[in-house]
């Protein structure tokens, strides 16, 4: 104990240095909460907020047990389509796009571009994409897949490229050495490493996936969103109730599949 203690007080003391971090912290934070102002909060919200409450704690259980077209049981099996369907797409065309940003694959410069329209795409919010498709395709579950399918691209192409870069090189110069061909390197070489990763990748994205569907139906991209927006204008609080009541149901199973799911598949 001696010895440690020692050590601990031979550490050096930079006093200065947490003193500047712990000014610039205070000074950070009495500044954001100046931008807090409870002037517009009036009785009537106060009134609204408890409304909300015993909303959400006395659901329409007509409406979150009824299995059709207008039951949160369809809204919620519409918004797992979404998110799987524009999963699956944004899936596939990551993949060379990932090739294409992985310097260990093709030419710096051309890594260089291609993770700068990556950039590019994970920029723009998948609430702007939704409102651009639309425009063109109309209201509707296919604008959300769409959009799904872009802004899923962005990051599964991010996180492809660390697994590619990542790759035991070690096996494709043994295959070289035995007179493989290039197929035969990818089909056997190089596709067992990243399938695992890749699925387990494409997995952890459509549980993100299918909370942006819930967010993108309030925009008119289907899903269950629009109907807890109209829901929230009326002040019906006891449909909204409903409705988070299956949403958070919703996302508490596929959360404990997907990690049974990527567990199995990164522990082999």
């Amino acid at each position: 104990m001696n010895h440690v203690e020692k050590q601990l007080y031979a550490a050096p003391r930079n006093y200065l240095y947490l003193y500047t971090v712990a000014f610039i912290l205070t000074v950070l934070f009495v500044w954001s909460v100046s931008a807090v102002s409870l002037n517009d909060v009036k009785e009537s919200g106060l009134s609204i907020a408890v409304n909300i409450i015993s909303g959400i704690l006395t659901p329409d259980l007509e409406l979150l047990l009824t299995f059709n077209s207008n039951g949160v049981a369809y809204l919620l099996v519409e918004t797992i389509a979404i998110a799987f369907l524009g999963t699956i797409i944004g899936s596939i065309l990551a993949i060379p796009l990932a090739f294409l940003s992985a310097s260990n694959v093709v030419p710096k410069p051309v890594a260089f571009l291609t993770r700068l329209l990556l950039i590019f795409i994970r920029t723009v919010p998948a609430i702007v994409y939704g409102l651009m498709f639309i425009r063109v395709t109309g209201p509707g579950p296919f604008a959300g897949v769409l959009t799904i399918g872009i802004t899923s691209i962005g990051m599964l192409s991010k996180l492809y490229v660390d697994a590619i870069e990542n790759l035991d090189t070690s096996v494709l110069e043994s295959m070289t050495s035995i007179g493989c061909t290039t197929m035969e390197k990818i089909r056997y070489g190089i596709v067992p490493q990243l399938f695992s990763m890749f699925l387990s990748i494409m997995i952890y994205r459509f549980d993100m996936n299918l909370r942006d569907a819930s967010v993108l139906g309030l925009v008119g991209a289907g899903g269950i969103g629009a109907p807890l927006l109209f829901a929230m204008n009326s002040y019906r609080w006891n449909e909204v109730g409903s409705i988070l009541i299956g949403l958070v149901i919703l996302i508490i199973i596929v959360e404990l599949a997907s990690n049974k799911m990527r567990s199995k598949l990164i522990k082999g």
